[in-house]
């Protein structure tokens, strides 16, 4: 009856928080789309809010990290780290550093509150960039790359993974992960799009590719997979 409970109320902050931070987007700025893709302003700053205190997204973001099983000392790039929540958790598990990326000046400093003493701690490097600018602080290598609903955004998607692959370490795995947050977006939809980011994870260059599914409504999927080094160096 507890879990039952629990279940109830976590489905009713779901709904809750995205409805109403939705609304108050829209009254705001009515390029709600753009805001999720972009966040700015102080539609973005709700926004972000919402990213950041949304039961699913709080659970896909731990998720994710646990299926890194990141290592003491190890280095970590998320690019598109929105309000931080992955950063936070990355931390918690014990990552030696942290890096990220963002090209949203709001979600920089949403993201530099959340971990304000993990950057001060020197664990955590915020950057305010776009994908496909990566500056030279995260040129790697790096033992875990991930992404979290946001390769969708990303231009010249191929080009970008294949540029991540190079930087990472041997042994280095990436993880993309993927919410289908369309209207109507059900089971199959987030399969289609595990099989859209299989298909670029290869054509990148990487192997041992893989998917698993967190069983929300709809289903999050994350595709991990390793270098084409990694694969050689562990056949040798």
């Amino acid at each position: 009856m507890a879990r039952a409970a629990r279940r109830a109320v976590t489905a009713a902050a779901e709904y809750g928080i995205g409805r109403a931070g939705i609304a108050v987007v829209r009254a705001l700025d009515r390029d709600v789309i753009g805001q999720g893709h972009h966040p700015r302003g102080a539609a973005g700053s709700v926004t972000g809010w919402v990213f950041a205190h949304r039961p699913s997204n709080r659970q896909r973001n731990r998720w994710v990290v646990s299926l890194l099983d990141v290592r003491p000392a190890g280095q970590v790039l998320e690019l598109g780290f929105g309000p931080g929540v992955a950063v936070a958790e990355l931390v918690r598990a014990g990552a030696g550093h942290v890096y990220g990326i963002d090209h949203s000046g709001v979600m920089l400093r949403q993201a530099s509150r959340r971990n304000a003493a993990a950057i001060r701690a020197g664990r955590v490097t915020l950057i305010n960039a776009p994908a496909d600018q990566l500056p030279p602080a995260v040129d790697g290598p790096f033992d875990a790359i991930l992404a979290v609903n946001s390769l969708g955004f990303w231009p010249g998607r191929a080009e970008r993974l294949a540029e991540l692959r190079r930087r990472l370490a041997p042994g280095g795995r990436i993880a993309i992960a993927s919410q289908p947050r369309c209207p109507g977006a059900t089971a199959d939809t987030s399969r289609g799009a595990a099989r859209e980011i299989e298909d670029l994870l290869r054509d990148a260059g990487f192997s041992q590719v893989s998917t698993q599914t967190l069983p929300l409504s709809p289903p999050v999927i994350c595709v991990l997979a390793a270098s084409q080094a990694c694969a050689t160096t562990r056949a040798d």
